[in-house]
């Protein structure tokens, strides 16, 4: 597991490597990652954007940038946590994912960046 903690916000992620498949004459790598964000602060907050920087040892690093989650706007009071999953596919059987939400903080109204942690996507073949 990965964690980080950023002005009293947990982020908790785990990672799993679903296999490889055939795409374009290009052999694709899945990996599912579920990610708990917990709030151990004392305001409301509410996660309103995502910002993903994914690595692989074969390419460029490439951004993802978007609102909220999952089609999802979670606001967390303090002591609420909010957990879901989502994938990646990859073109190389070893990679990384790490990036950032913007949050609000419903007591200042003002905007704040929670760090996600480097986390490693790694095909199960590759590890020893």
């Amino acid at each position: 597991m990965f964690q980080q903690i950023t002005k009293g916000i947990r982020i908790s992620v785990i990672t799993e490597y679903n296999g490889d498949f055939l795409n374009d004459g290009l052999i694709n790598y899945a990996f599912t990652y579920t990610v708990k964000i917990e709030n151990q602060s004392n305001d409301v907050v509410q996660l309103i954007n995502r910002n993903w920087k994914i690595l692989q040892t074969n390419r460029r690093p490439y951004f993802v940038e978007g609102d909220g989650v999952i089609g999802q706007k979670p606001i967390l009071k303090s002591g609420v946590s909010h957990t879901y999953s989502s994938n990646c596919l990859l073109t190389s059987p070893i990679g990384s994912m790490s990036g950032f939400y913007t949050m609000i903080n419903f007591s200042t109204a003002k905007d704040f960046e929670v760090e996600i942690p480097v986390f490693d996507l790694a095909a199960t073949f590759t590890l020893n």
